[in-house]
């Protein structure tokens, strides 16, 4: 008979002052806060992925002021038994709620066009009644769509080593990575080293902010430690697909999993990395609604073709809705960039006609009041 399991947190009480339960690093020797086994369901609270340093009150100034080392708080890990290196972990998303208060910020040096976007911003949203609003973003109306940014498992050592020397790698090119750090790392003491940050998804899952994963999704991931140790956090109550300026609508969650196994169908199957389905219907896609959508190549402001450059292509659009939403709606260029972050899906629609591909990015219409 299969049982059911909660992890109870404080969510009034950061992540570094309440370790319990938590970690905010991926590393393989992270003991285990619960146990459970195949077929067990597990509901899981989780802090926000800024650890609550961003309330009502916060400004542009407190973006500044904020201690990224301690992104994302995650809840977890999660031991599933007779789970082992080479099996299958099969995670059912059966709910997510949220709280009622949410952030959306552009942190100078991060997301997609951060060389145009320097300044630092905050969106404040307040959540009710299945959407989210702001005064910072006025005359709009996101729906709920929840789901957690962050899913993965414990890293083996083999898979740490290799993840942490090809990002010294990036480093060492001139890339940007954020490499072990051991300011504000939860737990503190880890053998060895920090552990690797959770700011990029790897083959053991992680920040994948895949906004399709809301409940009545399932996700496949890889075991690469005994026990599998998955952890969850990063809670979304809406994103566009792309999550451009590098926040959704960031909030607190509680979600509720189902886990089971698959043996050894990781390596029989070949899976190096996560899959996931859709089991029951989600929120409508946005290109399923009213919409407006612009499209972008990869050729530059010279009016050079970069061939089947999907980063330029991507750029072009974004930068191309940036300009609609301010020019045609008459958003700050600053608000319409956290516009497109919680609501505009970026999509690629053709990637065969070289040498140029392309990039579509569609607004639904319907967010607007």
């Amino acid at each position: 008979m299969s049982d059911v399991h909660e992890i109870e947190l404080d969510l009034t009480k950061p992540l570094v002052d309440d370790p319990r339960a938590g970690h905010n690093r991926w590393h393989p020797d992270i003991p285990a806060v619960l146990r459970c086994a195949p077929g067990d369901t597990v509901a899981m609270r989780a802090r926000d992925g800024y650890d609550g340093q961003i309330t009502r009150d916060s400004t542009a100034a407190d973006v500044l002021a904020m201690d990224t080392a301690r992104i994302h708080p995650l809840t977890g890990p999660v031991y599933v038994e007779d789970a082992e290196p080479g099996d299958l972990l099969v995670v059912d998303v059966l709910s997510v709620e949220t709280g009622d208060f949410g952030a959306t910020l552009n942190i100078p040096g991060f997301g997609f066009l951060r060389d145009e976007f320097t300044e630092p911003h905050v969106v404040r949203w307040e959540i009710a009644d299945g959407f989210a609003r702001s005064a910072d973003l006025p005359g709009v109306r996101l729906p709920a769509a929840p789901f957690m940014g962050v899913m993965g498992v414990a890293p083996s050592r083999e898979l740490f080593e290799r993840s942490r020397s090809a990002e010294q790698q990036v480093a060492r090119e001139g890339g940007l990575v954020e490499l072990p750090n051991p300011a504000s790392a939860v737990p503190p003491d880890l053998p060895g080293d920090p552990g690797r940050r959770t700011i990029c998804p790897t083959e053991a899952g992680g920040n994948i902010d895949i906004k399709h994963l809301t409940a009545g999704s399932r996700v496949y991931l890889p075991v690469w430690v005994t026990g599998a140790l998955f952890s969850v956090g990063d809670g979304h109550f809406a994103q566009g697909d792309g999550e451009s300026c590098g926040a959704a609508v960031e909030t607190t969650t509680r979600v509720v999993l189902r886990f089971d196994l698959r043996k050894r169908a990781a390596t029989s199957g070949g899976v190096r990395c996560l899959r996931f389905e859709r089991l029951t219907g989600g929120p409508p896609e946005v290109a399923a609604r009213p919409h407006f959508a612009v499209t972008g190549v990869p050729v530059d402001d010279d009016g050079r073709i970069h061939p089947e450059n999907l980063n330029l292509a991507t750029r072009n659009a974004l930068r191309l809705m940036v300009d609609h939403l301010a020019d045609e709606r008459g958003f700050t260029r600053q608000q319409a960039y956290a516009l497109c972050s919680v609501a505009v899906d970026q999509r690629i629609s053709q990637i065969v006609d070289v040498p140029n591909v392309l990039v579509s990015a569609m607004v639904p219409t319907d967010i607007f009041e």
